[in-house]
């Protein structure tokens, strides 16, 4: 009885190691991959473009904000305190506004950049599934620096991904 049980664990460790030494690992830099598709520059100039907008709009507005600031200390000595009490709330609304639409932009400038890279991202998963596939690996890990792969000495598929994308 007792070697029967010694033998079936004699069993399943060997049945164990065959299947593990069938596993294919491989590992590609997801990051490097991206950042050279095509998509990914058109996008960083789509980004930069809505970046330098908002930037306008903002510095537009902190200039209105700055002008009005200084007219209304000048003018604080001889206007009356109605009129002062009147523009400090318009100051204190005109920067709340400021506040917000730098808050706003920047939530949209994340979102747009999201919706911007998802499909860059869905073409690179894709492309490294396939030649995954094609060369019989079951498991691709992401070596890029910080995902949490420590040591990537192995089959590299960043350029077999490249060359299945065209370039």
């Amino acid at each position: 009885m007792k070697q029967l049980k010694t033998l079936a664990i004699a069993i399943v460790l060997f049945i164990g190691t065959q299947v593990s030494a069938q596993t294919k690992v491989a590992h590609i830099d997801v990051q490097a991959l991206m950042t050279s598709m095509p998509e990914m520059k058109t996008a960083q100039d789509q980004m930069k473009k809505i970046q330098e907008t908002y930037d306008k709009d903002y510095k537009n507005m902190v200039a209105e904000y700055q002008t009005k600031l200084q007219k209304y200390e000048q003018e604080a000595p001889t206007a009356g305190d109605a009129l002062n009490e009147t523009r400090s709330k318009e100051m204190q609304d005109m920067g709340a506004r400021i506040q917000q639409f730098q808050q706003t932009a920047q939530k949209e400038l994340g979102q747009k950049e999201m919706d911007l890279i998802k499909p860059i991202m869905e073409k690179a998963q894709a492309a490294i599934k396939k030649v995954a596939k094609e060369k019989g690996f079951n498991y691709v890990l992401d070596s890029t620096t910080g995902s949490g792969v420590l040591v990537a000495d192995g089959t590299d598929l960043l350029a077999d991904v490249k060359k299945s994308l065209g370039f």
